[in-house]
């Protein structure tokens, strides 16, 4: 059966960050994620994952100064030196948390640089976290995300994700399968995951278009889910939405999903 884990930067936004995990734990999930831990002390969230018996899945590297309009700067040709600072921060983190995988949001298109120096910045610096990571046994994953909710973003298909881990050539760096962002940019969800298998480490789900609760919208999450417990999938299932409403209210499709 699917382990689901909650999105604490989406889900549970009725109440601040650190009240989210008792939330979360008191709704059934197992397992947390988030896009950004950084905004309370490690010790802090490592009591609250053990206080309620929580795995923490799950987040990302800094990804740059968000209000200016990064989206990570692990593509951005002298951004260097903030990109290791940045995995050596989210090392502390992922040590503190026992959290075994971190996702590097690769940035967007600079006209300022050609792509192949991108694409040569970016393949430098995962390689570089993936190094750093591997002596923990931390698992390093890349995501495509769609052009409509991120316009002009570096990754943005999971073509792309693949060529880019052969280039990369790193055990420990994985795809982060974001099904919502494939259905909108590729869709074929099924042959995709079968296409991808042993690539991947994780996935995540939201209803598309909206992106809400997964028993909305186009795509039949719950065949998909009988489909990976029968290929044998064992890692984490996100549930990276924004909730219609007040979150527990919408959770009828995981109460269906654990049937």
């Amino acid at each position: 059966m699917a382990k689901f884990a909650a999105n604490l930067g989406m889900m549970f936004n009725e109440v601040p960050f650190i009240e989210r995990f008792s939330r979360a734990a008191n709704a059934g999930f197992k397992g947390v994620e988030c896009q950004f831990p950084y905004q309370e002390p490690a010790e802090k969230l490592a009591d609250l994952l053990k206080k309620h018996q929580l795995t923490q899945v799950l987040f990302n590297m800094p990804a740059g100064d968000w209000e200016l309009g990064d989206r990570g700067i692990a593509c951005l040709p002298g951004r260097e030196k903030a990109f290791v600072e940045g995995v050596h921060k989210a090392l502390e983190y992922a040590l503190a948390l026992d959290c075994k995988q971190v996702h590097v949001m690769a940035g967007k298109w600079d006209k300022n640089f050609t792509p192949e120096q991108q694409h040569e910045a970016y393949i430098s610096n995962i390689q570089y976290a993936a190094d750093v990571m591997a002596e923990y046994d931390i698992h390093v994953l890349i995501e495509p995300i769609n052009i409509r909710d991120m316009p002009d973003y570096f990754l943005t298909t999971q073509r792309k994700a693949e060529l880019l881990l052969e280039l990369i050539n790193r055990k420990n760096v994985f795809i982060q399968l974001d099904l919502y962002h494939c259905q909108i940019m590729e869709g074929d969800l099924l042959r995709t995951i079968e296409r991808l298998w042993g690539k991947f480490s994780h996935i995540q789900i939201a209803s598309v278009p909206e992106r809400h609760e997964p028993d909305r919208g186009e795509v039949n999450y719950f065949w998909l889910f009988r489909q990976l417990d029968e290929m044998g999938y064992q890692g984490w299932i996100g549930c990276e939405y924004y909730p219609v409403g007040h979150t527990e209210e919408g959770l009828g499709w995981l109460r269906k999903a654990k049937q």
